[in-house]
């Protein structure tokens, strides 16, 4: 007797016409529950709480951030640290990782259902993982550090402890960053679809109403604020009911943000949908995000406004550029064009993952009605451009300076704007500075950047040229690539460019005095290290010439926590620092470490020697 999926039969009993009949049936069946299988959906009460504590939030999935949405929930440890983190579900833990600034330490387990789940931020993984990995990363030499399992390394039920909280990594204080995601595809999902223990009868608070012109780019525009206030029956105009405009083409955008019962902190909302006369035209949706698509963000938002210190405002039409990922198109793509003088009634619904709504209501009319589209102008042969266009790919050819521009780099049209600086060349410079735009507008896409030097350079020092890109304070700087006479680097920022040779080694001190550093009243070591052009490649320290493990979580500081490997005793301490270019310097210290004494004040002396004398 055989069987296949459940399935039992006696294969010579049957002709061989009913043998391949159920073989095919099996094999369906079979193929049914694989995709079954592949197909997460949104199971409630599957996962549980990944804390002991009750749960509160300090950021939920869709938040508003710098250059992506938040992707899971932030849980609140009571501005703690150390508290045991739980597995949300059966499975395995498939994955570890370590990795400076970004999640920290975090653990990914995969669940029967399709799905996994992410606890990052963590201090310690469990004792036999943190053995496993600590092990791992000494074999490796490296702190940064990511592992895959098998199934059945190391399996956990519902509520096994994984590790302790912490807060590592781009962490700003102690919380649990979790997160859900589809297995196949690492779509982030909203986590708060998953039915937890959250208490939620707050609806979502509507806090501004902007338009803009979207008969033009967005790009350059400043948000048209309208007052709103809230009245019993929902959100409506603070001067009249109507709105008149001369613009034919509105594009509409809200400041809108979640509470949660018996919280006031401010989240991110769940979803706004746009209609008109009673028409849904679009709706965006936050219920899953890839991180490969999170910097589409930049579309959704008001950038310019908020880089210029603005709230947040979030359009409810779509950009050129956009790429569809947070926007469910209904009739349209958000654009309200008004072909008539009459008023239309006009309504916005936010909502929460509980079913929460707000509703702001308003009549909107125009003085100036769209009449169709423009014709387009035709390009002229041989042409400079003057825009950059999102859906087309762009070259800038100057004598001494190029850009190649992808196709859907930007979000909307923007006119090009550049320009050789005439400040005198700074030390180290091989090339005149070039401006191309300003960051106050959004790239999506890197663009290359080719400068060509103002000499010749040396074969020796070819590997020494970077390409530095800068705005104000702010600093980007990438190893540059020699294409013929011209040095190449890739960017997603406007603002200034300029080529330099570096060959400056980075710095790096340990406070002490004397041949031999005493260390015994200290319980960790850092350190901090320095270069002209602020990037530090690569660190490597060795204690009595093994490597040591120095943790990065915070992208700046090097920190070794004394342990096992380094005893009571006298040893050697050898750093190894590098900059992007390989530029290098190598320090060696000694160091000591005894049980330390606390020195004992001048009054407990005092009082010592009395005692003696009595």
């Amino acid at each position: 007797m055989k069987s296949v999926c459940g399935i039992n039969f006696w294969a010579g009993a049957l002709p061989l016409r009913m043998q391949k009949k159920l073989l095919l049936f099996s094999f369906l069946f079979f193929a049914f529950l694989i995709t079954l299988a592949q197909s997460p959906q949104t199971p409630r009460s599957y996962f549980r709480n990944p804390m002991g504590i009750p749960m509160e939030l300090t950021a939920n999935f869709g938040e508003l951030r710098t250059h992506h949405w938040h992707m899971g929930l932030d849980i609140r440890t009571k501005a703690k640290e150390n508290l045991p983190v739980y597995a949300a579900a059966g499975g395995y833990i498939a994955s570890v990782g370590v990795r400076p600034l970004s999640f920290g330490r975090f653990i990914i387990i995969n669940h029967p259902n399709g799905l996994s789940t992410l606890y990052a931020h963590l201090n310690d993984f469990a004792p036999e993982l943190e053995t496993y990995v600590t092990n791992q990363q000494y074999q490796q030499e490296s702190w940064a550090i990511e592992l895959k399992f098998s199934p059945d390394q190391f399996p956990v039920s519902k509520g096994t402890c994984i590790g302790s909280s912490g807060n590592t990594g781009g962490s700003a204080g102690p919380h649990l960053h979790f997160e859900i995601m589809d297995t196949q595809t690492e779509h982030r999902l909203n986590p708060l679809l998953f039915d937890f223990p959250l208490e939620d009868k707050v609806p979502p608070v509507i806090k501004g109403l902007a338009l803009y012109d979207r008969g033009r780019s967005i790009n350059g525009q400043s948000p048209k604020v309208v007052p709103i206030k809230k009245t019993p029956t929902g959100y409506t105009l603070v001067n009249a009911e109507m709105l008149t405009t001369s613009l034919s083409q509105v594009g509409l955008a809200i400041q809108a943000i979640d509470l949660v019962s018996g919280s006031s902190n401010p989240n991110g909302i769940y979803s706004a949908t746009l209609e008109v006369d009673g028409q849904a035209m679009l709706a965006f949706i936050l219920d899953r995000i890839d991180y490969e698509q999170t910097r589409y963000i930049n579309a959704h938002i008001d950038y310019r406004h908020k880089q210029a210190g603005g709230a947040f405002y979030q359009h409810l039409s779509m950009l050129p550029g956009e790429g569809g990922v947070a926007y469910h198109p209904y009739q349209s793509d958000g654009v309200i064009r008004l072909t008539d003088t009459l008023p239309h009634q006009v309504a916005i619904i936010v909502t929460d993952p509980y079913h929460n709504k707000s509703v702001l209501q308003f009549l909107l009319k125009t003085t100036n009605p769209w009449l169709g589209p423009a014709a387009n102008p035709a390009k002229l042969p041989g042409k400079k451009p003057t825009h950059f266009v999102p859906r087309n790919p762009l070259s800038i050819r100057e004598p001494d300076f190029q850009i190649e521009f992808p196709a859907m780099g930007l979000y909307d049209s923007l006119p090009i704007y550049y320009r050789r600086d005439l400040f005198p060349i700074l030390p180290g410079a091989i090339t005149a500075r070039y401006q191309l735009n300003d960051p106050t507008t959004p790239v999506h896409l890197n663009f290359t950047v080719r400068l060509k030097p103002e000499r010749e350079i040396p074969a020796n020092l070819r590997d020494k040229v970077v390409v530095q890109q800068s705005y104000g304070a702010v600093k980007k700087v990438k190893k540059a690539n020699f294409e013929g006479q011209w040095v190449a680097a890739e960017f997603d920022e406007f603002g200034y460019f300029q080529a330099f040779v570096d060959t400056i080694p980075p710095q790096v001190t340990l406070a002490g005095k004397g041949d031999t550093i005493n260390v015994s009243a200290i319980s960790r070591l850092i350190f901090t290290p320095t270069d002209n052009l602020g990037t530090i490649k690569h660190f490597r320290a060795e204690l009595n010439d093994s490597w040591v493990r120095f943790t990065n979580d915070k992208g700046r500081s090097w920190i070794y926590r004394f342990d096992e490997r380094c005893p009571y005793g006298i040893h050697k301490l050898k750093v190894t620092v590098e900059d992007l270019v390989g530029n290098s310097t190598t320090k060696i210290w000694w160091i000591k470490r005894a049980p330390y004494k606390p020195p004992v004040k001048k009054s407990s002396q005092k009082k010592i020697a009395k005692k003696k004398k009595r």
